[in-house]
């Protein structure tokens, strides 16, 4: 008989994996290898981003340097918080690692641009946008680290403990937030914003303290949320900006002729592990549902009226980073370029900007 998995044994099971690996007794592989490269992340171990994306990209990469580049994962945040992770990499405590853009607000203005409302339902695509993005403006904003790969997120969902299905229904209720422009939407359309840590959130659902969050369905699922919020809005909500950079040191330390392998395998390792594409996402949506979470498509004419609220969000952004000398709405246009040219539509963009 299956013994079903609480969510204390799942908290501990996630705590403890991120401990294991952090410690070096998880996934550590050091057999005749030259250099050791330790990644760091705050996603759980357990999680989909660790099992199917950075564990299998960090193998390949073993693989492929005929293990002469191994690794240890440092997953669960067993290095520091969410948002101290791109510090983390920077100063050297780990060599490479994914962090969040979004957590640290004004610090990368202009990279903000990659979590707009956009229908961006693959991190392979999600990565195609943002390596254009960095290549073409936002490389700016990175000065001193090796920018590994760069992205937006799959689209995040308003998932609350009530049904939602017109603005008046969302007013007043609170909504955790990611940060960014997220928490601009979610003001816009009549709700409260909360920031308060992803691991956080169950117990707050479950305790009435948020009435719901905006996050993704990888996330959504990774922290076991569909057992306290059993109604979703199907509607994009855009989602954080993020991804992977390298200390400048450890980059400097990786043998000449390895390199090319490495930003092979790195620069968008959704493509080469196959995790979180396009072709997953229909899977997480069938999970979802057979999870019996109720995944509501907004109507037509109501979307709209959520995404006339969006529009207006970006355009004050915009506003407000040209008050700095920002030319934010230059670097919108483009973001909007390398979306179309994806098929990804951008729900926020203004279309008198066109």
């Amino acid at each position: 008989m299956s013994k079903r998995i609480t969510r204390r044994d799942f908290v501990k099971g996630s705590l403890a994996g991120g401990i294991l690996l952090g410690s070096g007794l998880g996934h550590i592989h050091l057999a005749h290898a030259q250099t050791n490269l330790r990644f760091s992340t705050w996603h759980v171990p357990v999680g989909r981003d660790v099992q199917t994306v950075w564990i299998p990209m960090m193998e390949e990469l073993k693989k492929r340097s005929k293990e002469k580049l191994a690794y240890t994962m440092f997953a669960g945040g067993a290095l520091g918080k969410g948002p101290e992770h791109y510090d983390i990499v920077a100063k050297g405590l780990s060599d490479l690692g994914y962090f969040t853009a979004t957590w640290t607000p004004g610090r990368f203005p202009l990279t903000d641009v990659l979590s707009l409302a956009a229908w961006v339902d693959g991190k392979d695509i999600a990565t195609d946008i943002g390596n254009a993005m960095y290549k073409r403006v936002l490389g700016q904003e990175f000065p001193g680290v090796k920018m590994v790969e760069l992205n937006g997120c799959i689209q995040s969902f308003l998932w609350t403990k009530k049904p939602v299905r017109t603005l008046e229904d969302a007013k007043g209720l609170k909504v955790r937030s990611p940060g960014g422009h997220q928490t601009n939407y979610i003001k816009s359309i009549g709700a409260e914003p909360v920031f308060m840590p992803l691991g956080d959130v169950y117990l707050a659902m479950e305790t009435g303290t948020v009435d719901g969050i905006v996050t993704c369905p990888p996330q959504f699922l990774a922290f076991k949320l569909n057992e306290v919020a059993k109604f979703a809005v199907v509607t994009t909500f855009g989602c954080v900006s993020e991804g992977v950079i390298m200390n400048n040191e450890s980059w400097k330390k990786i043998p000449e002729d390895l390199k090319p392998t490495f930003d092979e395998v790195t620069h968008n390792p959704y493509k080469i592990t196959g995790g979180l594409t396009r072709e997953v996402y229909k899977t997480m949506m069938k999970e979802l549902a057979d999870k019996k979470v109720e995944l509501y498509n907004l109507p037509g004419k109501e979307a709209e009226r959520w995404y006339d609220r969006f529009r207006d969000v970006t355009r004050k952004w915009v506003g407000d980073l040209e008050a700095k000398g920002l030319k934010a709405r230059e670097v919108v246009r483009m973001y909007n370029e390398e979306c179309e040219k994806r098929g990804v539509k951008v729900a926020a963009f203004p279309p008198e900007w066109k």
